[in-house]
């Protein structure tokens, strides 16, 4: 079974605006304290997913998923943030040093500090003391979350996987690169993009990157020119009828930017599931098993 704790993180900013709020999915013993409902962890040591949430999306949407990673033999780990935005505007974020993204920086560091911040606080969990293996880790991401996942893993020397739903590396004028400037990952491991093809928030975006057509799709342009070649173990994966929203659940409709959204014309929720889980034990696992799953993919890009 799947269980989860609460735990917390100094990640940066000042107070109160500093600590990220954690919740930990690991797989559980059956019984526990019935008082306290705590239950141990179950075997292990498990690899860790640290999942970055969209902006003004709540750790909650993605329950569900890291449920379904948790039940895959992970320990999933997601957070709440709440801190400064743009312009002095604050609002849910997995933090972001926007001086880390402009062009005579970029690169030098991750521009997600948060993600050894926490990282290294799991190790302070007395419940799962020689339950994490923080020597493999895989970060994953949805929309922001999943562009700071991929501008940020060469920095994390644990990352051995990232995965990332939505989201490209295209960045915006505002920072200082020419229009439409897609930059390279900082990744020296397996990528898994995915993306829907009723994505509405990308496409209601493109004004951001100074690209006004639709036409080139940011989240392929990110596979094609952002990730050198690696012998097929990069994929890209396209959801036929997926929203930019189909990884959260349920859609928070007062935040966030769902309004730009289109309409989902399917749920593949479980393919995705199902996908996410079989990368995760292939690179993280060497699971044999899981590797023929992710071979035996139909319409799925390699690179």
């Amino acid at each position: 079974m799947i269980r989860s704790l609460w735990w917390a993180a100094a990640t940066g900013g000042e107070p109160p605006f500093g600590t990220s709020h954690l919740k930990v999915h690991y797989p559980a013993a059956e019984q526990g304290d019935r008082l306290t409902g705590v239950f141990p962890p179950e075997g292990g040591p498990y690899p860790v997913v640290l999942f970055l949430s969209g902006i003004n999306v709540g750790q909650d949407a993605y329950r569900w998923l890291a449920v379904e990673i948790a039940s895959a033999g992970f320990v999933c780990v997601t957070f709440d943030r709440v801190g400064e935005l743009f312009g002095g505007e604050y609002g849910l974020t997995p933090g972001v040093d926007l001086d880390a993204a402009r062009p005579e920086t970029y690169g030098t560091r991750a521009t997600c500090p948060a993600i050894p911040a926490i990282l290294a606080s799991l190790a302070e969990i007395e419940l799962l003391k020689g339950v994490l293996d923080l020597d493999r880790v895989a970060l994953g991401g949805h929309s922001a979350g999943g562009t700071l996942a991929l501008q940020s893993a060469a920095h994390v020397p644990a990352v051995k996987a990232v995965f990332a739903y939505g989201a490209h590396t295209m960045v915006a004028t505002m920072l200082g690169w020419p229009a439409g400037t897609v930059l390279p990952a900082q990744v020296d491991c397996p990528v898994l993009l995915s993306v829907g093809t009723r994505d509405g928030v990308i496409m209601g975006s493109s004004d951001r990157y100074g690209q006004e057509s639709h036409e080139r799709d940011p989240v392929t342009r990110t596979f094609e020119e952002a990730l050198s070649d690696r012998d097929g173990e990069h994929l890209l994966a396209v959801l036929e009828g997926a929203n930019h929203f189909t990884i959260a659940d349920p859609v928070d409709r007062t935040a966030a930017r769902a309004f730009l959204d289109l309409p989902a014309t399917a749920e593949p929720r479980p393919e995705l599931a199902g996908l996410i889980t079989a990368f995760l034990g292939t690179h993280l696992h060497e699971d044999a098993r899981a590797r023929t799953v992710l071979d035996g993919l139909p319409d799925i890009r390699r690179r």
